[in-house]
């Protein structure tokens, strides 16, 4: 036995003694962390599945057609296609593969073979003119003076360390979970791509729509604006009722520039969603009001964290934390590793394979730290606290999914009764500025009535069209916060099944 302060060497003997130590733990399996799980949706106006219920609507892959627009419909394709933040994604899932290559290397024996010739010549001293091949492989010269001795070598060598304590399978489970993870990751960035393009495309047709309602009552009011100086110059109105509508003209008239500003920005800011340079970005003429409402009904809560990829993603990191974790602790002992070698080696090629050439050697050590100033129980330490940690955001995302789907519930409930009751408002201030118009022709009322009139409707149209943008909005936070389509294959395990939407993810 060699000992050194960093490594004991044994022989198979010495190893076979450490057999009954295989079956040592270095840590517990993987387990998912507990959650409570509520039984229904409670958000106001949720419809959500049950058995006596209606039948779930689940988010598709392209819920996006649910709104009937062919050009976010082209939008998405595009960002699906082209969206540097996916296509890095997806390049984070490539890397992630290759370290999965590189962790399950250490499972199966190293191979390596080093064929070779060696030369060397030695001068004795004298000289001689006849050379002499020797039996050996040596050439010689008559006088003895110069000898070249050439080796003819060739070789296999193999090495593997028994895996005794599952260090190696454990870190192979962790490259595997993090490769899984990079999938799920790549899948939520690619969800929250394509709700950025909806929720840009709606806010574009949002300051359209504002944008006509700016310039409809801009039109009305210095229609009456003319009218009105007509009546000072026939001396039926005052100088002050002129004033107080061009006043009014020119308010709305510098509502305008910004809208055609907000709106090119949420244009431009589809260049860069869809991979495309700003100058290429253009979107046709359209309004929230033509758009669909999309169908979709949740159901139970316990069905929603298999098609939340935030959630796996999630969770194959903590199952990656918890094989690193198993991995350190396996650290601690023994390193038992079996090597050994076939060759033949002659001074003549063509005796090279004869039986007498053949060498072999065979070893088997184990190497044990025996002080490192805790460095590896330190790891250990670490890697359990990261562990703690990852579970900790596992549950959170859990929390975080139901919360987002009852958000998101509320928020589509509430803003479709506002949106109904804001049509309402605008029917009335439409009316009200038509009656006072026809009272101010028939001298019952003054132009700041009328005036009063017009600011109240240009307000509620505004409003009108805040609220159908937030409907939308709403519609796209709940698709989003119920997946957008994407579907676990089966529950994650230690090994995770990929689960990856072949439209965004090759």
């Amino acid at each position: 036995m060699i000992f050194s302060h960093r490594r004991l060497m044994l022989g198979p003997i010495g190893l076979l003694t450490l057999l009954p130590l295989a079956g040592c733990d270095v840590g517990p399996d993987y387990h998912r962390p507990a959650s409570a799980v509520p039984a229904v949706f409670t958000a106001p106006g949720a419809q959500s599945a049950s058995a006596t219920g209606p039948a779930p609507i689940w988010p598709s892959a392209t819920w996006w057609e649910g709104f009937g627009s062919p050009q976010l419909n082209q939008l998405m394709e595009e960002a699906k296609a082209h969206n540097y933040t996916i296509q890095g994604a997806i390049a984070a899932v490539e890397a992630a593969d290759g370290a999965v290559r590189v962790a399950g290397g250490a499972l199966l024996p190293t191979l390596s073979t080093a064929p070779g010739v060696n030369w060397s010549q030695v001068n004795t001293g004298s000289s001689g003119t006849n050379a002499v091949v020797n039996s050996n492989g040596t050439i010689s010269t008559g006088g003895g003076g110069i000898t070249d001795t050439r080796t003819y070598s060739a070789e296999l060598s193999a090495s593997y360390e028994i895996d005794f304590w599952g260090k190696n399978r454990a870190t192979f489970n962790a490259a595997e979970a993090s490769a899984m993870s990079a999938r799920y990751a790549a899948e939520v960035t690619a969800l929250t791509v394509v709700s950025e393009v909806a929720d840009t495309y709606f806010a574009a047709l949002a300051y359209q729509d504002q944008l006509r309602v700016a310039q409809a009552n801009l039109k009305t009011a210095e229609d009456l604006l003319k009218v009105e100086q007509g009546r000072l110059a026939a001396g039926y109105s005052s100088v002050l009722d002129v004033a107080q509508q061009a006043a009014l003209v020119a308010g709305q008239r510098a509502d305008i520039p910004n809208l055609i500003s907000e709106e090119k920005q949420e244009v431009i800011a589809l260049g860069i969603l869809v991979g495309r340079p700003p100058e290429e970005i253009t979107i046709d003429p359209g309004t929230l009001s033509t758009l669909t409402s999309p169908a979709v009904v949740p159901g139970l809560p316990v069905e929603l964290l298999r098609r939340r990829p935030d959630v796996a993603e999630a969770e194959a990191t903590l199952i990656s934390a918890v094989a690193t974790t198993r991995a350190a602790r396996a650290a601690l002992f023994p390193s038992l590793t079996l090597s050994g070698s076939i060759g033949w080696e002659n001074g003549a090629i063509a005796g090279l394979i004869a039986p007498q050439s053949l060498i072999i050697n065979a070893a088997a050590s184990a190497t044990q730290t025996l002080f490192d100033n805790g460095e590896l129980s330190g790891q250990v330490a670490e890697d359990r606290g990261l562990a703690k940690e990852d579970a900790a955001s596992y549950q959170e995302a859990v929390l975080q999914a139901y919360t987002d789907v009852e958000t998101a519930l509320t928020q589509v409930n509430y803003t479709q009764q506002q949106q109904d009751l804001q049509q309402q408002a605008v029917q009335q201030a439409r009316l009200s500025t038509t009656v006072s118009r026809a009272q101010l022709d028939a001298g019952t009322a003054d132009i700041t009535t009328l005036i009063t009139a017009q600011q109240t409707q240009l307000t509620d149209e505004n409003t009108l069209v805040t609220v159908q943008l937030a409907r939308l909005e709403a519609y796209v936070a709940l698709f989003k916060a119920l997946g957008g389509g994407w579907q676990q294959a089966e529950p994650a395990t230690a090994h995770p099944v990929p689960a990856i939407n072949p439209s965004i993810i090759p």
